[in-house]
């Protein structure tokens, strides 16, 4: 089969690899879509991966081609990438992604950047009719997403800004919207991306351009928002958000830093003054108590999450220099970038 295997940081190459073997308890998936995360960026030309060569891909959806259980044979489905060890006191209480000794599709071991992928059968996501295997693969964005917002504790009527317009802030805003959320800011340093929100329907700020405490601030009638949700990883969008939170408010830090997170004096007087509350969220839950991963496909089955308005940039695995320079160089703005096979 067809692969995009990693040898080291910078030296990926698409080549013929043998078919993987399905063991027991696995189904072969035969891979019809995978998206490009922004962590695969640094992990090809960066950092690198666990060993070498590695498959990359974690965010994908396919078509299950062999299976143990003939009746799952010709069903679609998304995959929840992260392989729990089981045993530890994270793993028993079903709370997975703080598993002590995991390994995950595409970083640990070989992921979907390939035509076909063995995958545990415990952790499909079988498709609901209608939602395709382009929308199924946003499914990890947008379970991440979901587990933000439960974190952040948004409610009816509130004011939420999202730092960092990217897909997975769309993502928020759509559940923070289902919710019933009454303002949702998406705050960021790209006006393209800025008049994206807005092509979607979103109120958008442009951090260079406006003062976003003093527009946040002017929406809430001086108060601030109730909550802000930290997306970028960066220091600039911790004080921002750590800024224009409001007394007793919550702040949420998702994004992955790439180095130092730097706190000003200020900032940390924000946190202290106004008695905020710091919320860290990672990756989502696939438990039989709270499943991110079943209900985003629910959302995308009934409209409430729409992810293919997402997928700005389409590529067939061959033509992946394209798609990851496209990404590395910021050769132009971008949301979702993916593979179809």
């Amino acid at each position: 089969m067809k692969a995009l295997n990693l040898y080291g940081v910078g030296d990926l190459r698409f080549e013929d690899v043998p078919l993987p073997e399905r063991k027991r308890g696995e189904v072969m998936l035969r891979v019809r879509a995978v998206g490009i995360c922004g962590s695969d960026i640094p992990r090809v030309f960066d950092k690198g991966t666990y060993h070498f060569p590695t498959i990359i891909g974690h965010e994908f959806a396919g078509e299950i081609v062999e299976a143990d259980n003939q009746s799952l044979v010709g069903k679609g489905a998304s995959v929840f990438p992260l392989l729990p060890c089981g045993k530890c006191l994270a793993c028993q209480t079903g709370h997975y992604a703080q598993c002590k000794a995991y390994s995950y599709y595409g970083s640990r071991q070989d992921g979907a950047m390939a035509e076909y992928l063995a995958v545990k059968e415990a952790n499909l996501c079988l498709l609901p009719d209608g939602v395709s295997y382009e929308a199924a693969a946003m499914n990890e964005p947008a379970a991440v997403a979901l587990h933000a917002f439960r974190k952040s504790r948004a409610a009816l009527g509130d004011t939420m800004v999202i730092y960092g317009i990217g897909a997975i802030a769309f993502l928020l805003a759509w559940w923070a919207k289902a919710a019933g959320v009454s303002n949702i800011i998406l705050a960021g340093r790209s006006q393209a991306k800025v008049q994206m929100a807005e092509q979607l329907g979103f109120a958008a700020v442009n951090v260079r351009e406006v003062d976003l405490g003093e527009y946040v601030r002017g929406l809430t009638g001086g108060e601030g928002a109730d909550v802000c949700i930290e997306g970028t990883g960066c220091s600039d969008g911790a004080e921002a958000c750590l800024d224009v939170a409001k007394r007793f408010g919550n702040v949420v830090l998702m994004g992955n830093p790439a180095g130092n997170i730097n706190i000003s004096q200020n900032g940390y007087w924000q946190i202290l003054r106004k008695e905020l509350q710091l919320i860290g969220t990672w990756n989502s839950s696939f438990s039989r108590q709270e499943n991110d991963w079943q209900q985003s496909l629910q959302a995308m089955q009934s409209g409430i999450l729409q992810p293919e308005k997402l997928i700005t940039h389409r590529f067939s695995l061959s033509e992946y220099k394209k798609a990851f320079d496209l990404m590395h160089e910021k050769q132009e703005p971008y949301l979702k970038v993916m593979f179809v096979l």
